[in-house]
């Protein structure tokens, strides 16, 4: 049988098993938000920040005089063990709850001051020596410490994502250079517009990626400016004189990243537009990516009844009554998550908009719907750079075929023949079947076949220059 220990709260008593650093607070937490099956364990940084949050803050309460050196130094090595990544199991709930993230906060503030209590040579649960509440949370609340760790974690999160897409853009970058002489048909509204090669199709994706990157990072930069300090509402109640300084300026230092105090702390404690701007900058790389695979899935298709202009590599059997089918399922895949992600900017902007008053009590929801999109998007990302880009082949003949077989080339003739002779050549051929080279250079000889060769030579194709009579 399991030893335990007896805690307390104003609700009253409970009996912990003495195994566990959490205690009562977040033994009731468990008990009441069982909702996605997902504990703030599976996202390492958050608690990683928390441990930065509570650190800075003792550092900064030692300062001004209202902890004890030796309570400080304790809560500083319980939150060393956070950083570190030793105690992640204890955080076990879950990332969607009510409270406005009290839970979070809580569970932090147990798990610190039960290793701050071992540190001491006392036992988890003496919180007369090391209060959950009354030393770990000193000068704090749940609406600046919750928001101001959910912050750090973020940007860091962020971190990742875009170095993610950083190797999406050389990816599509080097695929780019590899199919820079292959000449191809382009298309509008699905339909034959004029020639371009598919190194600078894969070349526009690379482009459109780099600039999501750029906007990413300028919408990453608004997490910097946090409200510790703020407590409860933002008035600064309980907090000693120069604390709020002086713990912004020790999380900085200690995350290593510019973080600043908001001029405003009354608007920053309920402020969540940053998340609204974030969220829907990921949208946007998110239809982005999404559009890509479209285009992927589209130009793989056939393989002999489709565009067939590439092949993607193949991954799995593509069907359980259809022999020898292959189907795109890493660009499938790639487009659910970004769907998942499209619908996350709408959950975001939803509980922004519920925010009440001095504090906006959904910020956990928040904290799930980005996280959880920035992990799997990173993810898909990933999955679509080492299991689709870097192996896509191209069908270089077929294209140049589509090309030339293509009524749209009619268009290099319009300086030469003019828009309305142009037109009647693209009606005839499409009427009757024939090419264009045929209609124009055999049978109504209205151009020569050396300027026709000038026109439509692959250089020309690839890079047109204006030709006219």
């Amino acid at each position: 049988m399991k030893s335990t220990r007896l805690e307390h709260d104003f609700l009253g008593e409970l009996e912990i098993p003495n195994d566990l650093y959490y205690g009562v607070q977040t033994f009731r937490a468990v008990e009441n938000f069982n909702i996605t099956g997902i504990p703030i364990s599976k996202e390492p940084l958050f608690i990683k920040a928390l441990g930065y949050v509570k650190k800075a803050a003792a550092l900064a309460n030692k300062d001004c005089g209202v902890l004890d050196a030796k309570i400080a130094e304790a809560i500083c090595y319980g939150s060393d063990q956070l950083i570190a990544g030793k105690f992640d199991k204890e955080f076990v709930s879950d990332l969607i709850q009510g409270g406005a993230g009290t839970s979070v906060n809580m569970n932090a503030n147990e798990v610190i001051a039960n290793i701050g209590l071992e540190y001491l040579g006392h036992k988890k649960g003496e919180y007369q020596f090391l209060h959950p509440n009354n030393h770990v949370n000193c000068s704090q609340s749940t609406n600046d410490a919750y928001p101001s760790a959910f912050r750090i974690a973020l940007y860091l999160k962020m971190e990742s994502f875009i170095a993610s897409l950083v190797e999406l853009e050389k990816a599509f970058t080097a695929k780019g250079k590899e199919f820079n002489s292959v000449l191809k048909m382009g298309r509008t509204q699905l339909q034959d517009a004029v020639p371009m090669t598919l190194g600078q199709e894969f070349h526009a994706y690379a482009t459109t990626i780099s600039e999501d990157i750029k906007r990413l990072k300028d919408a990453q930069s608004l997490v910097l400016e946090i409200n510790m300090g703020a407590t409860a509402i933002g008035t600064k109640v309980n907090a000693p004189e120069g604390y709020p300084e002086l713990c912004v300026n020790y999380l900085a230092k200690e995350v290593g990243i510019p973080l600043s105090l908001s001029p405003d702390l009354i608007e920053a404690t309920v402020d969540t537009g940053a998340y609204v701007q974030i969220m829907g900058t990921m949208k946007r790389t998110a239809v982005k990516v999404s559009k890509i695979c479209n285009d992927l899935r589209l130009l793989s298709s056939g393989p002999r009844t489709g565009f067939n202009e590439i092949n993607l590599p193949a991954r799995q059997p593509g069907s359980s009554i259809m022999p020898g089918k292959v189907n795109p399922v890493i660009p499938e895949v790639v487009n659910q998550t970004c769907f998942y992600v499209i619908g996350q900017d709408l959950t975001v902007t939803l509980a922004a908009e519920a925010g009440q008053l001095q504090l906006n009590v959904m910020e956990p929801v928040i904290a799930f719907a980005m996280f959880t999109s920035l992990d799997y998007l990173t993810k898909a990302i990933h999955t679509l750079i080492d299991k689709c880009i870097v192996g896509i082949t191209a069908n270089e003949k077929h294209c140049y075929d589509l090309v030339m077989n293509s009524i749209g080339i009619v268009t290099q003739l319009n300086p030469i023949l003019g828009y309305e002779e142009s037109a009647s050549i693209a009606g005839e051929a499409l009427k009757t079947g024939k090419s264009v080279h045929q209609i124009a250079v055999v049978e109504r000889k209205l151009i020569t076949q050396e300027k026709w060769d000038e026109i439509y030579s692959i250089e020309n194709l690839i890079n047109p220059r204006f030709i006219n009579a």
